[in-house]
């Protein structure tokens, strides 16, 4: 994989880039549609592409518990296994780890945990981490690290970090340069003097691309953003800088004007799942009454299949009824949206006009009550 840093707004932090890696260029800033499980929920891959997707991220956690590697192994690697061939990150599954399991245990040598799925105990090494990463075949992982709740004791954050910083050492030791490439995670929680030794520290290892980890865990906003711009303002220029977890709209374009190249979340399907779509004017719950003889596409603005063929009140009607078409409808519409917000922010950077870009959108989306 090579990052080429293209174009750096005048007028802010924003960057233009591109990934390339052996499965196609990556289109920077870029948001990455979660398919957890080696799909993205209720959405044929087709689909996906066809809303703009260059990138999916799958979590190595849920794919190790099930199918199994061995059965993504026997059918060629993920990418022939789900059916998509351009780039996909796998997430070492860490956060995960510590959000799901039934009962965890960190150790230095590893993490022990019991399976949300089935109960059974297993213990994976970082070394593990990567090897399983490595029988997917994904073009972009991640490394096991430490990822602690907020608020969080200095004390415990500083340990979850050291240990994050060791086991990347030893992540560093089994990869296979050359045919995937790996990046650091960035730890350290709200305290920005562990923030700032963590990425030197991670800088000094030359990770291919760098991740900021433990944000978006129930800090504020301002929080998010002053760590965001910390660490961003460490990591070297010609590397990739990946906000792990940030996913709503206006966190997003933040998060750009300060220097973050990469983003993922689960928020477009799940919230599309239940009902809710977003839109440039803000977010519309369309089981809402008010809708039931709106005859408008979801979003005036929008290009998607879903704005340009049904109306506010068949959408309504599909979630009424139950119909799992309703819930189809809005995950598509809304990876499409947030796509397009990239494609809108790549364009005004592209043209020296990104501050402009963001107060219009943030007006827009917050006047109409959109979060």
């Amino acid at each position: 994989m090579m990052f080429k840093l293209i174009h750096q707004d005048k007028n802010s932090k924003a960057r233009l880039g591109k990934l390339i890696t052996p499965h196609g260029e990556i289109e920077t800033p870029a948001f990455m549609t979660v398919g957890t499980h080696a799909t993205v929920k209720g959405l044929m891959l087709k689909d996906v592409e066809e809303a703009g997707a260059q990138v999916v991220l799958a979590n190595a956690y849920h794919v190790y518990l099930r199918p199994g590697i061995e059965v993504v192994k026997k059918a060629g690697g993920l990418h022939k296994f789900m059916g998509w061939d351009k780039a996909i990150l796998t997430d070492s599954g860490g956060y995960q780890v510590f959000s799901l399991a039934l009962f965890r245990k960190m150790h230095d040598r590893g993490v022990e945990f019991q399976s949300h799925v089935d109960g059974m105990k297993h213990f994976l090494t970082p070394e593990d981490v990567v090897r399983i990463q490595q029988d997917l075949g994904s073009d972009i992982m991640m490394p096991l690290d430490e990822c602690v709740h907020y608020p969080c004791a200095k004390d415990h954050a500083k340990i979850a970090m050291d240990r994050t910083i060791a086991w990347a050492k030893r992540s560093l030791a089994v990869h296979e340069k050359g045919r995937q490439v790996l990046f650091g995670i960035i730890q350290g929680a709200t305290y920005e003097d562990l923030r700032e030794e963590c990425a030197k520290r991670m800088v000094d290892m030359d990770f291919e691309g760098y991740s900021i980890g433990g944000v978006s865990v129930g800090e504020s906003s301002n929080l998010i953003y002053n760590i965001l711009e910390l660490v961003a303002g460490i990591i070297p220029e010609n590397k990739p800088r990946y906000a792990m977890g940030i996913g709503y709209p206006f966190d997003i374009v933040e998060a750009v004007d300060r220097g973050v190249d990469m983003f993922d979340c689960v928020i477009p399907t799940r919230y599309g799942r239940n009902g809710t779509a977003f839109t440039s004017s803000g977010k519309i719950i369309i089981r809402n009454s008010g809708y039931t003889e709106d005859f408008r596409p979801l979003d005036e603005q929008c290009s998607c299949y879903v704005c340009k063929n049904f109306s506010r009140a068949y959408l309504r009607h599909l979630f009424n009824a139950k119909e799992m078409l309703g819930l189809i409808l809005l995950s598509l519409h809304n990876v499409y949206f947030f796509l397009d917000i990239m494609r809108g922010i790549r364009k005004a950077i592209a043209e020296d006009k990104f501050s402009e870009f963001k107060d219009k959108f943030l007006h827009n989306y917050h006047t109409a009550g959109g979060a």
